[in-house]
């Protein structure tokens, strides 16, 4: 009945007879609303991107529009926005509920999470639900997981929590890890990728069954821009377009433990001082980012000019001797020279790789090619291709490169015998290690905008104060 009358009223912006869909081509501009936050919406080094931004850009280029971003101060205001017909298509991470279903209308699910307990490290582990009731836990008011613990509450009555409308999970992760309150909700997804950047968050449990996230429109009896969406989906579910985004943003999410982490932060302070120059300098040089020249020199050396391997390969770059020759490089074991003949053999690896694979796949196997070799490479590729794969993703050749170990598989090949799980592991250690030095190499969003919404929030109650008793 509710839905039925929301249609009735129809906020969406149709005049004329044309439909919403011709609307927005007439117009060129898909309005959309989300949230900033590492799995949905955020500047990188290379621009915009996460999840969502990389979905609706790809729609934005099927409707042959451009994507205006909306990012509302609240989740609320996501939800509320989207209910009105403030926009086309709110693109947030949003979970499928019931009630949700009332008030707005569900594209096709894009991928399944559960909620889950973060707490910090240190604290003790609550291992069930009436284990809450020992700490502060906090959630996001309007999200999904406030109506999680609404309904858990029937079965547990002593379950207690507090409702923050200014931040959003992210801001609530970062006070777990600070450790200014004891417990909050993150899907799981979010909790994979924000584990990363704050090692002392730890999951407990799994609060939910597997869960949907999806795009939500505003309800309406106009389908146009609906069915489109339906369409989209369905194309870039069935070519893997979909996977490989999910690939891209969380395939190595879950690679570095909590006391690799640690130890590279640790390194990060007592090492990279000590050879940052050069990596900025040969990343100049070359056009790189110097972060991940970095994270390719901790990947082979630990930032450790010294190092050498039982193989004989040397220095923060652990060049061979035949390659070293090759580049010119006198003294392996000198952190220039090695610098910067690493980022020379990244960039002749870079260069290898066919001009019609993009990024970022060209580079996860450029990397891979300077651990394992192109030619290695290439059977990966030959070998993905044969076994109804995609040669020129990352996501299809990283499951045929640990083949090539095989005699079975290594035979059919021009170049043999490789360890081919051991570049699997490279590429995607580099991919942590380069998402780490980009996060702690310029100031923490999460920390930013937490920290400001809290102020806004002091500020306020400050002012309310004043109000009410102009003595204080």
């Amino acid at each position: 009945m509710c839905f039925i009358l929301l249609t009735s009223c129809d906020n969406t912006k149709t005049h004329l007879g044309f439909s919403r869909l011709e609307q927005i081509k007439h117009e060129g501009a898909l309005h959309v609303l989300t949230r900033q936050a590492p799995t949905t919406y955020y500047e990188g080094p290379e621009g915009y991107t996460g999840l969502e931004y990389d979905l609706i850009t790809l729609f934005a280029n099927y409707l042959g529009v451009e994507a205006h971003f909306i990012v509302p101060n609240t989740f609320e205001g996501i939800l509320k926005q989207i209910s009105s017909g403030q926009a086309d298509i709110a693109a947030a991470g949003l979970t499928i509920t019931k009630e949700r279903k009332h008030r707005m209308r569900f594209a096709p699910a894009y991928q399944t999470i559960t909620e889950q307990i973060i707490y910090r490290s240190g604290k003790k582990r609550p291992k069930r639900i009436r284990d809450l009731s020992h700490g502060i836990i906090e959630v996001v008011k309007g999200t999904s997981h406030e109506a999680t613990l609404k309904s858990l509450k029937k079965k547990h009555p002593q379950l207690e929590w507090n409702v923050n409308s200014e931040l959003d999970t992210d801001g609530l992760l970062y006070l777990v890890n600070e450790g200014l309150i004891d417990y909050t909700i993150a899907d799981s997804q979010q909790a994979a990728v924000i584990r990363s950047f704050y090692p002392r968050l730890n999951i407990a449990f799994d609060l939910t069954e597997p869960r949907q996230l999806a795009w939500a429109l505003p309800p309406s009896r106009d389908n146009s821009l609906y069915d489109e969406v339906v369409k989209f989906f369905d194309k870039i579910k069935k070519d893997n377009t979909l996977q490989n985004l999910l690939e891209k943003h969380y395939g190595h999410t879950n690679n570095l433990n909590y006391v690799g982490n640690c130890k590279f932060r640790q390194h990060i302070k007592d090492r990279l001082p000590a050879y940052i120059e050069f990596f900025r300098s040969a990343a100049e040089k070359h056009n790189l980012d110097w972060r991940l020249l970095a994270a390719i020199g901790y990947q082979e050396s630990h930032w450790n000019e010294e190092a050498t391997s039982p193989t004989g390969v040397k220095g923060v770059m652990m060049l061979t001797h035949g390659t070293a020759k090759q580049l010119k490089i006198k003294d392996r074991t000198d952190p220039l020279q090695s610098i910067n003949g690493g980022a020379l053999y990244f960039k002749q690896r870079l260069k290898k790789i066919p001009a019609r694979i993009a990024e970022p796949d060209r580079t996860w196997f450029a990397l891979a090619s300077y651990n394992v070799g192109y030619g290695h490479l290439e059977d990966a590729r030959i070998l993905t291709q044969q076994r109804g794969g995609n040669p020129d993703k990352w996501m299809d050749v990283k499951h045929s490169l640990p083949l090539l170990s095989k005699k079975k598989w290594y035979q059919k090949t021009k170049h043999g015998y490789a360890r081919g799980r051991e570049p699997v592991r490279y590429v995607e250690n580099i991919r942590s290690y380069y998402d780490l030095l980009v996060w702690l190499s310029e100031d923490d969003p999460i920390e930013k905008n937490t920290m400001h919404a809290k102020s806004k929030e002091e500020n306020g109650a400050n002012a309310a104060l004043n109000i009410e008793s102009p003595a204080l």
